[in-house]
């Protein structure tokens, strides 16, 4: 049994927090600039270089990538070997409080979702926490603007819809949402489970790297697939028309009841950012 101390998570979670908002990961950056060489539309070019710019900015300058530095989502791999010396909650939400409070980043989180009282230190984070095998514990830290995560949707849909009714559904989402997510978007896309369950299937397909594979050849097709068509919407880059609408997207799918086919579609902005520790 390896001990962690809860110490330990809170500087991690703190650490993460900051580091999230300032850096966007390498593989969503490389995608913007492999946009901005494939775009054709002036203007869409005009504007990635802008959101190019910005990134680089934020990394160099040290500052938050976005003015809305997000809701906290803690995604918590612990191995079943570890032992937390304390309180686990407890850590993760005084390691946020920490990193948005002492790293400057805005507070948006209010206690009570009608009172609408701000807490003041951008907690409670929200924690997905499972168990996996080994004696580490890997956190990852995805601040999500709610720009983005507004324009997101689940729904139940019948059997019989199958396939096509999958991919009416993500399209219909991606035009509905336009310009409002902040676009080029990136998607997390749930398919299966039940009703809470397919938007945690979203949420965590949302924090895989852009240029990531599926490793199931049918979702695999069924990724590029809905890629291609989401970017033959002219949609493009902050909603002024271009190629460029969607960076990438993710399928996680996991069984369902044979009454239903659920299906989620977690919207990202084009600095859906996260960043990942290992203790």
């Amino acid at each position: 049994m390896r001990e962690i101390a809860h110490e330990a998570i809170t500087e991690a979670v703190a650490g993460l927090s900051v580091e999230a908002n300032r850096y966007l990961p390498e593989d969503l950056a490389r995608a913007l600039r492999e946009a901005r060489q494939a775009e054709e539309w002036e203007s869409a070019r005009a504007l990635l270089d802008i959101l190019i710019e910005n990134e680089q900015v934020a990394r160099r300058e040290e500052m938050p990538i976005c003015q809305d530095t997000g809701m906290a989502v803690v995604f918590a791999d612990v191995g079943q070997e570890v032992h937390i010396d304390g309180d686990f909650e407890a850590a993760v939400n005084e390691g946020v409080r920490r990193g948005y409070v002492g790293g400057l980043l805005r507070k948006s989180i209010v206690g009570d979702p009608l009172r609408r009282v701000n807490t003041g230190d951008n907690t409670p984070a929200l924690i997905h926490t499972r168990l996996v095998p080994g004696d580490r514990l890997r956190l990852t830290v995805a601040p999500k603007g709610f720009g983005s995560e507004n324009m997101s949707r689940v729904a139940m849909l019948p059997p019989a819809r199958g396939v096509e009714g999958v991919k009416d559904f993500v399209l219909e989402t991606v035009r509905l949402a336009g310009a409002n997510p902040c676009p080029p978007m990136v998607l997390g896309i749930g398919i299966g489970s039940d009703f809470e369950g397919v938007a945690g299937l979203a949420k965590r397909a949302l924090i895989q790297s852009v240029d990531e594979v599926n490793p199931d050849p049918y979702y695999a097709a069924l990724e590029k697939e809905l890629l291609e068509e989401i970017n033959r919407t002219g949609i493009g880059p902050q909603g002024f028309g271009g190629r460029t609408t969607c960076l990438g997207l993710h399928i996680l799918a996991a069984p369902t009841h044979i009454a239903s086919l659920p299906v989620a579609v977690n919207v990202g902005c084009h600095v859906t950012r996260h960043r990942t520790v290992t203790l």
